[in-house]
């Protein structure tokens, strides 16, 4: 069988998936190791047993809800790659707004800024501000051993040296104090409505998705700790789900603004005497 053979067939196959002919084609890229300029220029050579029984399988997987990033291991976040497995959350495109305005935020400091990236996960967060901001000292924690080691991996995979990983869960083992910026993406969906996610968004670890009965529990963790080392000047950046704005912002005070920022996105903003605090709302289609 030919590539543009077993591409037809997995095209085929995942007829009835979600953008199944563009992930038909990234597996396909994956398995051959070859780029998608690669395979249209050379459709017709013949594909070797062991990866068509590969690709065949990995078709499989798809159908069965896993992500594709989990496949392939990979998933671009802020111009970088980064390793995924099922130990760790995959990175969305919705957190990049996140991270784009703690690197504003940033870059108004001129000296040395410390940045705490509570839940870090894939590092993705961290490793971003750690990538674009040179005069950070980023420090990232996570409860899981292994989201650890992976955060750790695509530190080094990107070439990110100012970033310091802590396992802790939440504030537990943070010896440092008066971070200039904190920020999170705690897991926030209620527990209840875990088994109401796509298979897909279940095959994630469950440990970055529940966030308690009423999905605050994190918040809540974070809003009664967070002035205990965040500088009096500082910032306090999070994300929430796309209906907690209300909720989370009575957590910090029954006075908030919900604003659209340049782009059209809501942001909570709060001012808590010198503590600055902005919430970003991902997304109704972040969580499927």
């Amino acid at each position: 069988m030919n590539i543009d053979e077993l591409l037809k067939q997995g095209k085929q196959l995942l007829k009835n998936v979600e953008d199944g002919h563009i992930k038909a084609r990234i597996l396909l890229e994956n398995v051959l190791n070859k780029s998608r300029e690669y395979i249209v220029a050379n459709s017709e050579l013949d594909v070797d047993q062991n990866n068509i029984d590969l690709y065949l399988e990995n078709i499989d997987k798809i159908k069965s809800g896993m992500p594709i990033q989990y496949i392939t291991n990979k998933q671009e976040f802020m111009k970088m790659d980064f390793y995924v497995n099922k130990n760790v959350l995959i990175p969305q495109p919705d957190t990049e707004i996140l991270v784009e305005e703690a690197i504003k935020i940033c870059n108004t400091y001129s000296g040395d800024i410390k940045v705490l990236d509570l839940c870090t996960g894939s590092g993705a967060i961290g490793i971003s501000i750690g990538k674009y901001v040179k005069n950070a000292k980023v420090y990232a924690t996570d409860i899981s051993d292994e989201a650890i080691n992976i955060a750790k991996k695509n530190a080094k995979q990107n070439n990110v040296n100012n970033i310091e990983f802590i396992i802790s869960d939440m504030f537990d083992n943070i010896k440092e104090t008066n971070f200039d910026i904190i920020v999170s993406n705690p897991p926030y969906i209620e527990t209840d409505v875990i088994p109401l996610l796509s298979e897909e968004v279940k095959k994630e670890p469950i440990i970055a998705l529940d966030g308690g009965k009423d999905g605050l529990k994190f918040y809540k963790i974070i809003l009664s700790e967070y002035k205990k080392y965040l500088e009096s000047e500082g910032y306090l950046l999070l994300e929430i789900g796309y209906d907690q704005a209300k909720s989370v912002g009575k957590l910090i005070n029954s006075n908030y603004n919900i604003i659209k920022d340049l782009a059209g996105n809501d942001r909570v903003v709060i001012v808590e005497g010198g503590w600055k605090i902005v919430i970003f709302i991902r997304s109704k289609a972040g969580i499927k």
